[in-house]
């Protein structure tokens, strides 16, 4: 049988890399912002219609940098990082990220790409590949779910509590009805069209502590990404305090930047904590 581009890329990278195997329990989650839009949709409305999780190279929206094209800065890092396994391929079988919730944290792995999360089952660890640090960092070192060295090097890093992450590499598709154990909300979206999106998809709902900002906490960081963003999200805050929601409405809005808004995020996903009320 001819091997598939996902096989390729595996081989490639487990042959880059060692260490002993990951102790059981841990899982790959996919952080995302279900209130984002795409096509007139909401995020999470279009995977409960389309059923799948697809790359930024078949939906054309990220969370981080728009790069995936021929020729982007995306599509050179996995030609490297994957040996050119997908350099011919169709955008649909390119891998989706995520990252190693080795810290088992309530807000997922990489809180800094969305509040939400889809936490996966442990089959779908046997073709995943990892990477330490980010791959837009061009990271040299490796792993997979039977050689994992890079916890270990992530936890003697000195990196923001944004940047710590083990960035996952989710092979051969991720189909929630399969591969998806749960999805993971913030409690600010009860009662909201996002949470009945959620309940048409083929997975479990779960709710995560939430994440809120004051703005009292926020103006003790105009450093952290830059005092215009502090502004930024005092503007926006609604009686003192920031939320996934209240950003979402910010974002669909259309009148702000989408790139400032990030920032914003960041603040929240960085300095955030537990809703109270």
């Amino acid at each position: 049988m001819t091997a598939t581009p996902a096989d390729l890329a595996i081989r490639h990278v487990t042959a880059l890399s060692h260490g002993a195997p990951l102790p059981a329990g841990l899982r790959v989650t996919l952080n995302f912002h279900p209130d984002r839009t795409t096509a007139g949709r909401t995020v999470l409305a279009a995977l409960a219609e389309d059923g799948s999780y697809h790359s930024q190279f078949v939906t054309g929206t990220s969370n981080g940098g728009l790069t995936a094209h021929p020729g982007g800065d995306r599509w050179a890092w996995e030609s490297r990082i994957f040996g050119g396994a997908y350099d011919q391929a169709p955008p649909a079988e390119r891998p989706v990220y995520g990252a190693l919730d080795f810290r088992h944290r309530p807000y997922g792995a990489a809180p800094r790409f969305g509040s939400a999360f889809f936490r996966l089952t442990a089959g779908a660890l046997d073709r995943t590949t990892f990477c330490y640090p980010d791959s837009f960092l061009e990271p040299e070192h490796f792993g997979t779910a039977e050689r994992m060295a890079l916890i270990e090097l992530a936890e003697a890093d000195d990196q923001d509590a944004l940047d710590d992450y083990v960035e996952a590499h989710v092979h051969g598709g991720v189909h929630l009805a399969r591969d998806v154990e749960a999805l993971v909300l913030d409690p600010c979206y009860l009662g909201t069209e996002v949470e009945e999106a959620a309940a048409a998809l083929p997975c479990p709902v779960e709710y995560h502590p939430g994440l809120r900002l004051s703005t009292e906490v926020l103006r003790r960081h105009p450093d952290y990404r830059g005092p215009e963003f502090v502004e930024l999200g005092i503007a926006l805050a609604r009686d003192g305090h920031l939320d996934p929601l209240v950003l979402g409405e910010a974002a669909r809005s259309g009148e702000h930047d989408p790139q400032a808004l990030k920032r914003v995020w960041h603040y929240l996903a960085r300095f955030g904590g537990p809703r109270t009320t």
